[in-house]
């Protein structure tokens, strides 16, 4: 059984977020990577979750709060766990919590080959958008949204 709990990015989900970096980096030059550090990752206005399956730490998410909306984060499953429901375990955790801030909308930006990423997306119910925030208009990049 899949848990999901709020968990810190210094504990054991460290691991799965330097798997992360260390894929986009290997994936997308580095102006192209918009992933928060772990320490980005420890402030008030981001909410981080963990996918637990027993006392194994095997995913990880997060929402960061910009006030009117929610930008997912950090969203990562450990090899051994893919296919299993764990990303979307996370993505129902992570609107939850976007909820519990009283957020109406989340936003993503994620990169135009992880397709595996854009279909759990899509299923989630997000539709492509245009950049928000700081974000600028890059063929590398993909954005998307959702209400909630």
């Amino acid at each position: 059984m899949i848990k999901i709990l709020p968990g810190d990015p210094k504990g054991p989900a460290k691991r799965l977020l330097e798997e992360s970096h260390a894929l986009m980096e290997r994936l997308f030059p580095s102006e192209a990577n918009h992933y928060l550090s772990v320490d980005a990752l420890c402030v008030p206005e981001v909410t981080f979750l963990v996918a637990m399956k027993g006392d194994q730490t095997i995913g990880c998410g997060a929402v960061k709060d910009f006030d009117s909306y929610g930008e997912l984060k950090s969203i990562f499953v450990d090899e051994t766990a893919r296919g299993s429901g764990v990303a979307d375990a996370l993505m129902r955790g992570l609107e939850d919590a976007a909820r519990e801030r009283g957020l109406t909308a989340l936003k993503l930006e994620t990169g135009n080959t992880l397709y595996a990423a854009h279909k759990l997306y899509r299923r989630h119910g997000f539709s492509d958008c245009g950049p928000f925030g700081d974000y600028k208009v890059e063929p590398l990049s993909i954005y998307m949204q959702k209400a909630l």
